[in-house]
């Protein structure tokens, strides 16, 4: 995880998360994880795979289908990105097929006791 002495730039941040994006999709997980600062990408992935095929958050979908052929990671794509008004936030528009999800990614900066770091994804929909 990259830590930045004083707040990063955006397009430090973006770059971040870009990182962190095409390695969900090559199915690097451990190395998405070492990314950012957050907990398990288990939601994530979740998340997008409901906001991709449609299905309900409520049940776990097809025994785990999603876990199990990750091969549709590979047709996302990330959208726009939009920044809050504070600088800190922002939040990237994904694509599944070429059509916009109703998933969106966000990520923050934060700082910690060593400096600034990257943190997220939020998911949010």
């Amino acid at each position: 995880m990259k830590i930045w002495m004083e707040p990063p730039a955006k397009t430090d941040v973006e770059a971040v998360v870009r990182r962190y994006f095409g390695l969900l999709r090559e199915g690097k997980i451990p190395e998405a994880e070492q990314l950012v600062d957050h907990t398990s990408v288990k939601h994530v992935l979740k998340s997008l795979w409901a906001g991709s095929f449609g299905a309900s958050l409520d049940s776990e979908p097809a025994a785990g289908e999603w876990e199990r052929d990750s091969s549709w990671l590979g047709e996302l794509d990330l959208g726009s990105f939009a920044w809050g008004d504070s600088g800190s936030n922002l939040y990237v528009e994904i694509s599944f097929r070429e059509q916009t999800i109703e998933v969106a990614l966000g990520f923050w900066v934060k700082p910690v006791d060593a400096g600034w770091v990257v943190s997220g994804p939020s998911t949010l929909w």
